[in-house]
């Protein structure tokens, strides 16, 4: 299904399970949203599902202008209003957590659930998609899931980006949401590995100082896609949180 939001053509998939709340998921940069359903599908059995393409990203068109953190929230939340839904809850690995963050903190959420998500900067971001593939190859469990990541991951890192969604990335490693993540009161779960390089563990235990009513779980010896690494105790926890 698509919408156009700010004249970008938005692609998403919604499945109404005739339940009263729903999962919005949102994935990484880089990715797409089948990178988000090894939890989204297991969700399917007792919510309803939301994934969006993120615009620039899968079958969504680039951004018009160069976009913030914030034109991508708005751009989330007109998808949500378009399904006239009510009660969201929102699962954001990487990017698509920094977006989710953002939300929680302007509109309301029932629940949320962060993975691997930075709020601040790191070191620079070029050639996320090499880094990344090469950390999951050094991961037994992870064989499983690299050909899918090299096709579901897309060409848009740094190196191959157009010179917009190269901008917009900067603007998004450069943007610190600290003061938007204080903000945030509903219930959230941070799940980061140990070894990710990405956002390292220390970003983890600081947001849960920011966010009220948090919590982290760390998975030892995992990278920046640790969810995908133990898939089964990540839906394990989510269902339990999101049923709690």
């Amino acid at each position: 299904m698509n919408l156009i939001v700010k004249n970008v053509n938005i692609h998403y998939e919604y499945y109404d399970n005739n339940e009263k709340d729903t999962v919005v998921l949102l994935h990484g940069w880089g990715q797409n949203i089948q990178m988000m359903e090894p939890i989204a599908n297991p969700l399917r059995k007792r919510h309803n599902i939301l994934l969006i393409d993120l615009p620039g990203f899968g079958k969504s068109e680039e951004p018009k202008e160069v976009w913030t953190i914030y034109e991508y929230v708005e751009a989330v939340k007109s998808t949500i209003e378009h399904l006239n839904l009510k009660v969201v809850s929102f699962i954001g690995h990487s990017f698509g957590g920094k977006i989710a963050m953002v939300y929680a903190s302007r509109y309301h959420v029932k629940k949320l659930i962060l993975l691997g998500s930075p709020y601040c900067g790191e070191k620079k971001a070029d050639s996320l998609k090499i880094k990344m593939l090469k950390k999951m190859k050094q991961i037994p469990f992870m064989k499983r899931f690299e050909k899918f990541a090299k096709k579901h991951m897309g060409s848009t890192d740094y190196k191959n980006a157009s010179e917009k969604m190269r901008q917009i990335l900067v603007k998004h490693v450069n943007l610190d949401v600290s003061e938007d993540a204080k903000k945030i009161h509903c219930p959230t779960i941070l799940i980061w590995g140990d070894e990710d390089k990405m956002v390292p563990i220390k970003r983890a235990y600081e947001l849960e100082k920011m966010i009220v009513d948090s919590a982290v779980i760390v998975y030892e010896g995992c990278t920046h896609y640790a969810y995908l690494e133990r898939i089964g105790q990540t839906v394990s926890i989510v269902n339990n949180f999101l049923e709690s």
